[in-house]
């Protein structure tokens, strides 16, 4: 999808909710039969109402593995960079989001804001882009839209996305063992006598730390590693 095409499709109102839906089926089913795929706290998700979804981000296939495995169809905020060729046609008739990543994209919050006033889901990678994982520092982004919508924030941890030893665009090889570990919902509200920006600092902070906590946790409960652990211990065999 050129530039001009995704600077429309900001401007329009929610994405479609049916097409995101048809390729939450496609994704599910494709992961499950080229990895290892493993889903824990499905349950912890709100099977109503709008909801964000806070992943931390080391590959390149966390995207489609949470949109995949998550329980409801989800609308992530994906890089402009993205929709060009066959990957944006993908991006576009599944419902995702594009946003700009060198400004504050208003047109892209509004899109998932509209999502949210749906009662849909939005996916988001506050750590904004790919990395180590641990989540060491997260942008505000996610902060506002729970802030005006009143959401919650689920903290998910993505695992397994990158090959040992890779760059962060070389997924794992097939039959790896990935998972997708959703966490206890986080209710971000503000105290009231504080200014709008101290408030998001305060709020940001809180999910970081809960998505980092959740994110360790989940490495512990999985035996999945995030790929700067295999590095530096030498595991590059861990499957």
């Amino acid at each position: 999808m050129s530039e001009q095409r995704a600077a429309v499709r900001r401007d329009e109102a929610a994405p479609s909710a049916r097409r995101a839906a048809g390729g939450r089926r496609v994704g599910n089913v494709l992961f499950h039969a080229i990895y290892r795929s493993r889903i824990i706290g499905a349950e912890r998700v709100p099977s109503t109402g709008p909801v964000l979804l806070a992943s931390n981000h080391t590959g390149i296939l966390d995207g489609p593995l949470v949109y995949g495995l998550a329980p409801r169809p989800t609308h992530f905020l994906v890089k402009t960079e993205m929709f060009h060729g066959p990957a944006g046609w993908v991006l576009d008739h599944c419902g995702q989001i594009p946003i700009r990543r060198d400004t504050i994209d208003r047109g892209a919050l509004q899109q998932a804001l509209a999502v949210l006033r749906h009662s849909g889901v939005v996916g988001v990678f506050p750590e904004g882009s790919r990395g180590r994982g641990d989540v060491a520092a997260v942008h505000e982004g996610v902060t506002y839209l729970a802030m005006v919508s009143g959401a919650p924030v689920v903290p998910v941890a993505c695992l397994g996305t990158r090959r040992p030893g890779g760059s962060v665009g070389q997924p794992p090889r097939p039959w790896r063992r990935v998972a997708v570990v959703f966490g206890q919902p986080v209710h971000l509200v503000p105290a009231p006598d504080l200014s709008r920006r101290e408030a998001s600092r305060q709020l940001t902070e809180q999910l970081r730390v809960a998505l980092a906590d959740h994110v360790r946790d989940s490495a512990d409960l999985t035996g999945i590693p995030l790929y700067e652990d295999l590095h530096t211990l030498g595991l590059e065999g861990v499957s």
